[in-house]
This record gives C-alpha cells, sequence and structure tokens, in this order.
C-alpha cells in the first residue's frame, strides 16, 4: 500500500466534516501518478489561499465572493475548463489539472472550493446533472457558479437551460438538483470520471483499481461495493466478487437490490461446486 492510500484508508474514518478536500484530492492524484513530487501542488494550494485573502476587502456577498474567485483561480493563476481534451484522464487528476491549469468541472471546482473556504467563505458542490458546479453563501443569498465557464454565476433561466441540455426540453428544476453536497461525494464524483473513462477504453483492471480507491475513503458507500463485486467477477475473480456482494448486503440487506446481490451470491457459490 502507498502512503496515498493509506491516507485514503485515514479518510474513510472520519466524518465528513473533518475532510479537507484539496489535500484529499492530492492524495488521490498521488496514488496514480506516484512519480510525481506533491510538494509543488501543495504550495501552489496555500499560494491559491494568500491570493484570495489579499483580495477580501468588499467580498461580502456571495456575487462578490464569485468575482474575487475568479480573479484569483481564472485571472492570476489561470484555470480554463478544458473543452478541447474534455475526456483525458489528466482533467480529473488534481496534480496534472494543476499543472496544466485545465480540468474537468468537478476538478476545478474543488479547487474554488478550497480558495473559498481558506477565505471563510460558505461553499460547497452541487451535483447538478451532467456538469458539477459550487455554490457560494446559503439561504436566497447564495449563487450557483460554473467554474468551467470561469467562474460564471448561473441566474434561474441559465440552470434552467442548462439541465434542459442535459435532460430535455421538459426538464424542470428541482430542490434536489441544487443541494449542496458533502465534500465526500464531490471527491466521489471526481473520482467516477476516471473509473467511467477507464471502463469505456476497456481497461477493467484500472476501473477496479479507481474503485477499490474510492471505497478506501467511502467504506460505507453500498453503490461502491456493487461495482466492485461487478468489476472483480469480470476480472475472473469470483472470491473477491462474493466478499464485495457480501460486504453490499450488509448495507443494503432489503430490497430489490438486496435481492439481486442474494442471486448474485448464489450464482458464484454454485462455481466453487
Amino acid at each position: 500500500m502507498s502512503g496515498a492510500q493509506a491516507a485514503l484508508d485515514a479518510l474513510g474514518q472520519i466524518p465528513d466534516g473533518e475532510i479537507d478536500i484539496a489535500t484529499a484530492a492530492l492524495q488521490l492524484a498521488r496514488v496514480d501518478l506516484p512519480a510525481e513530487d506533491p510538494t509543488p501542488i501543495a504550495a501552489h494550494l496555500s499560494d491559491i489561499a494568500r491570493a484570495v485573502a489579499a483580495g477580501l476587502t468588499e467580498a461580502d456577498t456571495p456575487d462578490r465572493q464569485a468575482a474575487a474567485l475568479a480573479m484569483v483561480l481564472t485571472g492570476e493563476f489561470g484555470y480554463r475548463g478544458d473543452a478541447k481534451t474534455y475526456d483525458s484522464l489528466d482533467n480529473a487528476n488534481l496534480i496534472r489539472v494543476v499543472q496544466r491549469r485545465r480540468g474537468l468541472p468537478v476538478a476545478l471546482g474543488i479547487l474554488w472550493i478550497h480558495a473559498a473556504r481558506t477565505a471563510g467563505w460558505e461553499a460547497y458542490g452541487v451535483n447538478f446533472p451532467g456538469h458539477f458546479l459550487i455554490g457560494l453563501g446559503t439561504g436566497r443569498r447564495r449563487v450557483m457558479v460554473d467554474v468551467f465557464a470561469g467562474g460564471a454565476v448561473l441566474a434561474t433561466p441559465a440552470l434552467r437551460t442548462l439541465l434542459s441540455n442535459f435532460e430535455g426540453p421538459d426538464a424542470r428544476l428541482r430542490p434536489e438538483i441544487l443541494a449542496p453536497m458533502n465534500d465526500r461525494d464531490v471527491l466521489l464524483r471526481l473520482q467516477n470520471n476516471i473509473k467511467l473513462r477507464r471502463l469505456r477504453s476497456g481497461d477493467v483492471t484500472g476501473a477496479r483499481c479507481c474503485n477499490t480507491d474510492m471505497l478506501r475513503f467511502a467504506p460505507a458507500a453500498a453503490p461502491l461495493w456493487r461495482d466492485e463485486a461487478l468489476l472483480a467477477d469480470r476480472l475472473d475473480e469470483p472470491s473477491a466478487a462474493l466478499a464485495a456482494w457480501e460486504r453490499f448486503l450488509t448495507l443494503v440487506p432489503t430490497g430489490a437490490e438486496a435481492l439481486a446481490a442474494r442471486d448474485a451470491i448464489r450464482q458464484l457459490r454454485m462455481r466453487f461446486n
């Protein structure tokens, strides 16, 4: 086990509120890039915090906070969404994102959340369908920010348009779409991008490694245990698949998914007879 993986194991044992989201994302990046020195990336995270702190004077509303963050992250440091090579795995690895100043919405969002929180502002991920956003502020004063677009603040009409592009013309904004995510779920969304891209390229082993590392910091996430079972089965590891299904059942003991899990367990056990 690498030091980064040990750090992820430790994250899996602490409450969500104690997670430092940028540091956690850096540990995830180190797992895939063990030869890279993380020191310059950690130093850059500190540089971002200092730059935001230097411009705090008038950032007393969420709109002004969004503008201040954009001045630093988009203006000073040059972060942009990577529309040209969107599906590159580099766009979901924080080390590469910092080096290239390009990334997916969720990877950029982690940097924005980090910057906002170091300034003492309320910031969180928003699990918007098809396009990760961040939220700043609370209640009626909160704003939704598209970090992929350089920090554009999205009013309700723009949010409806964005949702319609993903769900179709009959899509309607729903409260749960704009609800704050916890940090563990933000990190899971980041890694899910890697897992899905590896699967699409046929790299089942790589997808399994990614899923296993996700389980390190989110051991109570039942869907990950289901994916672990399915991926282990595809790799012809029936014992590992069986153990993963059994763990899934401890988290989801009833319902249709539990019935499907028990059926999968029966089929796996038949292989041992």
